[in-house]
């Protein structure tokens, strides 16, 4: 810890001192510091590795754009290290979704989709700037951008399924091929990329967003795609009234379609939403699958937590009514017929803020 805040220092050029450490992860330290004119700052320090290497350029990329999240005050890539404005001790999305104010829940659901709808319209014509910046501080590394995993996951869920003694039905290959397609060339945006609610401040100037580990272009259906599932790759997952749902994706829709007007036209909007939601969920699969032999939380600590097979068949339910994709029905389809033989687990339930009906309505 002491290394860390004296490289913080050095990069400032101003003292630091009383750092308080506020978790972080296996790539990562973060720490609380009090600066020499008696404010603070969040130093982010970084282990060696490539993943960490990765993480800290994107990181540094994403907020060098000055469009979203903390304002970033240093980067040296050779600690790997950075530090940004601290934006206090507010509450996350995730704790008003898991809380009891459904009102508060709401209204932070469509603030933090109406930002990334923002975030995305501001950024849409900025890839090379991104891409300058990640040179900077990317020291090699490849970028999000240029990381095959969609590909990846669609080439291993067949040997998955096999494994899993799951039929693969013919066709399966060739949709599969489809889903890199989903407006990621045509209707790229700017996204912090681990958008899960644990990671927005719902801060007295607004919803601001933090984590930017996996900042790149992607496409818009891919983001807003977190809605309708809801929180595509996240621990914090369980479901959300339907309207409640609509009206989010609908904000994030609404800041997109000026900067992409033909996102305007239902048909093209309903076709990479449902892109967005196969490709999804294959990630799922492939991310969640092995891991439930044996049934656990999503999150080591945090609580109330859906479990992996609650999730996994939550995914699977939702992606078995999309259309234009029949052979990916089918396997999500039989996937659900071999939970309902061999898992016993409860239905995934409603977020805790939204498990009380508002006045005058029944209980949802």
């Amino acid at each position: 810890m002491d290394s860390i805040v004296r490289a913080a220092a050095e990069l400032l050029d101003t003292g630091l001192s009383a750092p308080v450490d506020l978790g972080g992860s296996r790539r990562s330290t973060v720490l609380r510091c009090r600066t020499a004119s008696g404010g603070s700052v969040i130093v982010k320090a970084y282990t060696e590795g490539p993943e960490a290497r990765r993480c800290f350029a994107a990181e540094a990329a994403g907020l060098s754009f000055g469009l979203a999240g903390p304002e970033l005050l240093g980067a040296d890539p050779k600690a790997p290290l950075l530090v940004m404005a601290d934006l206090g001790d507010a509450p996350t999305l995730a704790d008003v979704l898991l809380g009891s104010d459904r009102k508060a829940a709401e209204d932070g659901l469509v603030a933090w989709a109406r930002e990334l709808g923002r975030l995305a319209a501001k950024s849409a014509h900025r890839r090379d700037e991104f891409r300058k910046s990640w040179a900077r501080y990317g020291t090699g590394t490849t970028s999000w951008d240029d990381e095959p995993w969609i590909a990846r996951d669609a080439a291993a869920l067949p040997a998955l399924l096999d494994a899993a003694g799951v039929e693969v039905p013919a066709g399966l290959g060739a949709e599969l091929a489809r889903i890199g397609t989903a407006g990621g060339e045509e209707y790229p945006a700017f996204t912090p990329g681990d958008t899960c609610p644990d990671n927005n401040l719902l801060t007295p100037r607004g919803l601001r967003l933090i984590d930017f580990e996996a900042a790149c272009y992607q496409s818009v259906f891919l983001t807003a795609a977190y809605c309708r599932m809801p929180f595509s790759t996240c621990w914090c997952v369980f479901t959300l009234p339907p309207e409640t749902a609509r009206k989010a994706e609908e904000a994030y829709r609404a800041e997109v379609v000026p900067v992409y007007p033909a996102l305007a036209e239902d048909t093209v909007w309903r076709a990479g939403m449902r892109q967005a939601v196969v490709l999804w969920t294959v990630n799922a699969t492939v991310r969640l699958l092995p891991r439930t032999v044996e049934d656990g939380p999503m999150h080591r600590t945090r609580r109330p937590v859906a479990t992996r097979r609650q999730v996994l068949r939550n995914r699977w339910q939702v992606a078995s009514t999309v259309d234009g994709f029949p052979a990916f029905a089918r396997t999500v389809r039989n996937l659900l017929d071999k939970a309902a033989r061999e898992w016993t687990v409860a239905p995934l339930p409603r977020y805790p803020a939204f498990r009380t009906a508002p006045a005058g309505l029944d209980q949802p």
